[in-house]
């Protein structure tokens, strides 16, 4: 079984800039898509990134576009997401999530969950 365990959220001002890291354990990390999904206060996680087996194919949300970059190291087993130039808008938890060999950007798609991180920006 597949365990992530997300790290790097924190406070931070508009403007600025956070690394959040996933790493995951178990099963062969690069036969997992990986992506990160995002919930503010409400029932719904929101797609923010996801990155294919290989990490040459990226996909993002429009709202995240061009400030946010998702990769990933298949030798140290973690997924990344590199967020600048950050808005008051993006404070939410962030999420980790995984799915056997293709991407998907919809949360009922994926089975395999983090914990979160939270990722307050303050104006």
């Amino acid at each position: 079984q597949v365990q992530l365990v997300e790290s790097g959220g924190g406070l931070v001002q508009a403007g600025g800039s956070l690394r959040l890291s996933c790493v995951s354990s178990g099963r062969t990390f690069s036969d997992y898509a990986m992506a990160w999904f995002r919930q503010a206060p409400g029932p719904e996680r929101d797609f923010v990134a996801a990155v294919n087996l290989r990490g040459d194919t990226t996909y993002y949300a429009d709202s995240v576009k061009g400030r946010f970059t998702i990769s990933r190291d298949n030798a140290k087993n973690t997924v990344y997401l590199q967020m600048d130039s950050l808005r008051p808008e993006d404070t939410a938890v962030y999420y980790c999530a995984a799915r056997p060999y293709m991407t998907a950007q919809r949360e009922g798609q994926y089975a395999l969950w983090g914990q979160g991180t939270q990722v307050s920006v303050s104006s």
